[in-house]
């Protein structure tokens, strides 16, 4: 089976261990703020959580998210 365009649900920001760290400790705080301004901006998508993994963070999301939906 195949899919067209992307199938995750996580958006992925690079950045070191160290600095990843610092960015989980208030994580739950970085999701509400995501979710406010998606929701100011009127989107449907919404930040389910945040977990590092290989070099970055992923915050998943309960769509698919793209660029376009972020205007």
């Amino acid at each position: 089976m195949t899919t067209k365009g992307p199938s995750r649900r996580q958006v992925i920001a690079p950045m070191n261990l160290d600095n990843a760290n610092k960015f989980m400790k208030d994580s739950s705080t970085y999701v509400t703020n995501i979710n406010r301004v998606l929701k100011n901006i009127k989107s449907d998508i919404m930040a389910d959580f945040i977990c590092i993994k290989n070099r970055g963070v992923v915050i998943t999301t309960n769509k698919i998210t793209g660029v376009l939906n972020l205007y």
